[in-house]
């Protein structure tokens, strides 16, 4: 990552997401919310996997961008219309990422791997993908889950805490163990594993 390509695509995700017109208050100060998102991202990967590729950086930073873009309501409020958002997603952030990954000069070789991992194939086989998937697990896990949780009833919040743990390896199990949680959250954790 010595040139200046990597700043570059990072400054250009951040500005893009910095429209995100949803908020979010940490230490007193508003962020717009997919920009703290990707911000968690970065730090979290940085923590768990310090020698993570070049490619692995730029998917986790623009994992969620501009996500606002296509709300969840534009869909039917059921398990199908969530797959179906989530589908739409998925190509939404590998297209925008692609377009400013292209804009910076990256090469084809990188812009298709970030996309292959924003797409999450191949889970559970490749390593890369798997890395990915456990610093989204973690990161919802640390600073989304407790917000989460006050929305659900107990037996839907178990039902999404084993299919996350599913996804994770055993590294990821590891760390989501060492997290600083609050009473409720852990507890529905420690259950939803048992």
């Amino acid at each position: 990552m010595g040139d200046k390509k990597f700043e570059n695509a990072i400054q250009l995700f951040d500005k893009a997401n910095s429209y995100d017109p949803n908020t979010e208050v940490l230490n007193g100060k508003d962020y717009p919310k997919e920009l703290l998102y990707s911000m968690r991202m970065t730090d979290k990967l940085s923590q768990f996997e310090s020698k993570a590729s070049e490619s692995v950086k730029l998917a986790a930073r623009c994992q969620h961008i501009c996500r606002w873009e296509i709300p969840r309501d534009l869909f039917e409020m059921n398990r199908n219309g969530y797959l179906t958002w989530r589908r739409e997603l998925t190509k939404f952030h590998a297209k925008k990422a692609m377009e400013i990954l292209k804009e910076v000069g990256y090469r084809e070789e990188i812009i298709n791997n970030v996309v292959f991992l924003l797409q999450k194939k191949q889970l559970k086989r490749n390593e890369e993908t798997q890395l990915l998937e456990d610093i989204i697990c973690l990161v919802f896990l640390e600073f989304y889950f407790e917000r989460f949780s006050e929305k659900y009833s107990e037996e839907k919040l178990i039902d999404i805490i084993k299919k996350t743990w599913l996804k994770m390896s055993e590294k990821g199990h590891k760390a989501a163990l060492s997290l600083n949680y609050a009473k409720k959250p852990k507890e529905l954790i420690l259950r939803a594993i048992a």
